[in-house]
């Protein structure tokens, strides 16, 4: 097996976080030494800028990209919230990287906060992650005691703190403006943009969202600079490492740091062990619930941003779900959209009409009271869950529509058989 560098886990140790003198030691809370009252905000935007960092929640819009979009005479004060409500099955990133290395993150938002002059930031966190949450408010009054967080940091005259917000535990407020009214005490509803929250966001001031993945990556590039950060990918547009968290039909399950652009062959038969014995592949999902299934056609496929929209799908939060040939995919879909319908806010009808809808039909499907013109009518409700108001309702079809492109035989057969085929 390859060993690549470690990055965002060199400190990681079995069973216990990395201290704050572990974390010095590595190098850690040096870039903010360097930067923050010391160089232009801008310089800290333009090395990232620099760099080609992607947002790691899911979306993979550019870091520096969105922090520009802060208007220079933007209203103030201005806040840096961080997402860490990680509410989609299969994904458990942010969390072991909380549990690895919390001040790799707090001096991230630090230097995020510098760079688009934000005084606050709000960590929100699920509620099952309560020891996520209570590890981060530990580390984080270290922090202040040692000068790097609070009023006046290291006597640089930049001030900024930072609080954990224990979230109401609902998938939708994973979405970027669900989860600024959900701080704000509203019903966490999506709205829908322009102004968009770098204008306007929380209490009607400049917010940034950003990812607790993508903040953790900018003091390493700070302190190495862009070409290394790029280089640390195997695809020529890729850039830095990336956090794989691999589940289902593997033999070692588990979060691996590895470089963009890694082929999905060696994330899943190297480091997580492959397929138990008399297991084959049949399929995986790239980037958590709310991606396509990848076949085994694409087995070898670069994992990256680019070369997955390459083949139609998306790397999301780069959560792979692995099945094999015995794992009924109608109810793998099944208990997604249950999911899905289930996390909806209702405030939109693709949402609150066509996910249940869609349910229901797979349901009947898999239960043995499927008819053959539910597959064309699935594929028609596909089609409209693009008009709701934020991404859930289209990433929730994303699985149920690539099911029927790539497995509609075995959809038919649950059809034709009147029951399930893996069934007994």
């Amino acid at each position: 097996m390859d060993h690549y560098p470690q990055v965002l886990f060199q400190n990681r140790q079995p069973n216990r976080i990395a201290t704050m003198d572990e974390y010095r030691r590595s190098g850690g809370y040096q870039a903010l030494e360097d930067f923050v009252g010391k160089r232009a905000p801008a310089e800290v935007t333009a090395r990232v800028e620099a760099s080609g960092l992607r947002g790691r929640g899911g979306a993979g819009f550019p870091a520096a990209k969105k922090w520009q979009s802060v208007p220079v005479d933007g209203a103030f004060p201005r806040y840096l919230v961080v997402n860490s409500d990680e509410m989609e099955p299969g994904t458990f990133k942010d969390r072991i990287l909380i549990h690895a290395d919390p001040h790799m993150i707090i001096e991230g938002m630090v230097l995020a906060g510098y760079a688009f002059s934000a005084s606050k930031a709000f960590v929100f966190v699920r509620p099952s992650y309560e020891t996520s949450a209570l590890i981060l408010e530990r580390e984080l009054e270290l922090a202040r005691q040692e000068g790097y967080l609070g009023k006046n940091i290291l006597r640089s005259g930049f001030s900024f703190d930072i609080t954990v917000h224990r979230s109401g535990g609902r998938y939708i407020c994973g979405e970027g403006t669900a989860l600024l009214n959900a701080i704000m005490g509203k019903r966490p509803n999506p709205t829908k943009p322009p102004p968009y929250p770098t204008v306007k966001g929380l209490w009607d001031r400049p917010t940034v969202v950003n990812n607790i993945e993508t903040l953790a990556n900018i003091p390493h590039i700070l302190r190495n600079g862009g070409e290394w950060f790029k280089d640390l990918a195997l695809t020529k547009g890729g850039a830095g490492t990336k956090l794989y968290g691999v589940s289902g039909r593997v033999n070692h399950p588990g979060c691996f740091e590895l470089p963009l652009g890694i082929r999905l062959s060696e994330v899943i038969g190297e480091f997580a062990g492959g397929l138990p014995g008399g297991s084959e592949f049949k399929a995986c999902l790239p980037g958590g619930a709310s991606t396509r299934f990848l076949t085994k056609e694409h087995y070898d496929v670069e994992m990256d941003f680019d070369t997955l929209a390459a083949v139609g799908n998306r790397l999301g939060t780069a959560a792979i779900m692995v099945f094999d040939r015995k794992t009924c995919l109608v109810g793998a879909t099944l208990n997604l959209i249950q999911f899905f319908a289930r996390e909806s806010c209702g405030w939109c009808t693709p949402c609150r009409e066509l996910l249940p809808y869609i349910r229901d039909l797979l349901w009947r499907i898999e239960y043995g009271e499927g008819r053959e013109e539910f597959i064309p009518l699935i594929r028609d409700l596909c089609k409209f869950s693009w008009n709701s108001y934020c991404a859930l309702s289209p990433g929730a079809t994303s699985p149920v529509e690539s099911l029927l492109t790539y497995f509609e035989d075995e959809v038919r057969e649950h059809i034709l058989q009147k029951k399930c085929p893996f069934k007994p």
